[in-house]
């Protein structure tokens, strides 16, 4: 049995298994395909009929009309070095014979022993441009006469019109692809104007009103007050920007950027961090189990957002009167740390949106941020090769980051 290459829809490499998915489902996309490998059976007496992806190691039917009980399904695939489809390949040309065993050039060929099959024909199918697609072909256990100049002809004839259907299609992919991507844009754009009209506008109100209230009643004001108000003010600003920034740079840049550096600070790195949330909230219970004895390669920076990011994340929305613990150790160079807090927690249906950018469930409380948080812990986990995880049960969450640190 026999056929064709194809070269993806989109940029990959042609033996990827995505891209040999997406040729699947580019032929699946063109109506007419079942049709024709109809009217090639009928006209032919054939019983088996595929459009077919090959490559230089694949080979894998598109599209499939089985009358013999050959087995092969879309997405099915052959070993393509026991196929013909290699020779038609390489030579750009069609390959058909009407009898195998009494013809002279295939009667000792592998193929037809291995697939059990006496009649063979298949025609190239080649896109705009000379890209090799791959092939339309049949095959069946008995002779045919599918060698004639006419029967080829019909055979070129649907490849052909095949082909400019798979342009066709190629180019609707990339259309729906690039409406996709505007709607993203201007969802994106929505975003950060709703950053800019609304989030940031509460802290900038703030300092507006102190900055106010200093002029109007120098006399009366507490400096140190006042100064804390601003403070907290721009500190909340600041965040806000850092991580739409942040946002933008994972979205447009390709990921977050690392700088990378190996020390044996990592536990200081991440106490600090847990001692600042401590001054920041002096009345909350914020517990640490820090057991990193080691060195260890990280962006320190990263990691440190990453975990205040994650006592940001629990202080909001864990239970004032219940501890925040904070746990890290390094084991088979793999940093686990985890944040654990009570509280309502996470509705399992939100669990798997936790990390989504801009998602907060209903209920959140104004004030609680952009939801961007969660988003960025997840792309400084991935960033070092790591994955976040989250757990919420029994009024328990706990937020776990997994990263190599060799």
């Amino acid at each position: 049995m026999t056929d064709a290459p194809v070269d993806p829809p989109l940029s990959a490499p042609e033996d990827a298994p995505e891209a040999i998915a997406r040729a699947v489902a580019l032929v699946s996309r063109i109506g007419a395909v079942p049709g024709i490998l109809e009217v090639l059976c009928r006209n032919t007496r054939m019983g088996f009929a595929a459009v077919a992806r090959v490559t230089d190691g694949t080979w894998t039917a598109c599209a499939v009309r089985d009358e013999i009980g050959f087995g092969l399904v879309p997405g099915g695939q052959l070993d393509v070095h026991t196929t013909l489809c290699k020779e038609a390949r390489a030579a750009r040309a069609p390959v058909a014979f009407d009898h195998a065993s009494e013809n002279p050039a295939f009667r000792d060929h592998p193929t037809p022993r291995i697939y059990g099959i006496e009649s063979y024909v298949s025609v190239p199918i080649i896109l705009e441009g000379g890209e090799y697609f791959g092939n339309l072909c049949a095959i069946d256990p008995r002779p045919a006469e599918v060698a004639r100049p006419e029967v080829i002809a019909s055979f070129h004839a649907f490849a052909q019109l095949i082909a400019r259907e798979l342009q066709r299609e190629r180019d609707a992919v990339h259309l729906e692809q690039e409406l996709m991507d505007a709607r993203a844009s201007a969802v994106l754009r929505e975003q950060f104007i709703a950053v800019l009209g609304h989030d940031l506008r509460n802290p900038l109100s703030a300092v507006m009103a102190t900055a106010e209230l200093m002029v109007r009643q120098p006399a009366a004001v507490d400096v140190a007050a006042v100064g804390r108000r601003l403070k907290s003010s721009a500190g909340r600003m600041s965040k806000l920007i850092d991580d739409v920034l942040d946002f933008a740079r994972g979205r447009l840049g390709g990921g977050l950027s690392l700088r990378m550096q190996r020390d044996d600070g990592l536990a200081a790195a991440l106490l600090e961090v847990v001692h600042e949330a401590r001054q920041a909230h002096p009345g909350r219970d914020i517990d640490e189990q820090v057991d990193i004895a080691r060195s260890a390669r990280y962006d320190r920076g990263r990691l440190q957002q990453l975990l205040s990011n994650l006592v940001g994340n629990a202080l909001h929305h864990g239970d004032e009167a219940s501890p925040i613990r904070v746990a890290a150790t390094v084991e088979a160079d793999v940093l686990r740390l985890t944040v654990t807090n009570s509280g309502p927690g996470i509705a399992p249906s939100h669990l798997e949106r936790v990390f989504e950018p801009y998602w907060r469930p209903q209920t959140s409380s104004p004030g609680g941020g952009l939801g961007l948080g969660l988003h960025i812990c997840a792309q400084i986990a991935e960033a070092h090769g790591g994955r976040m995880r989250v757990t919420s049960a029994d009024g328990v969450t706990c937020f776990t980051a997994v990263i190599p640190v060799a």
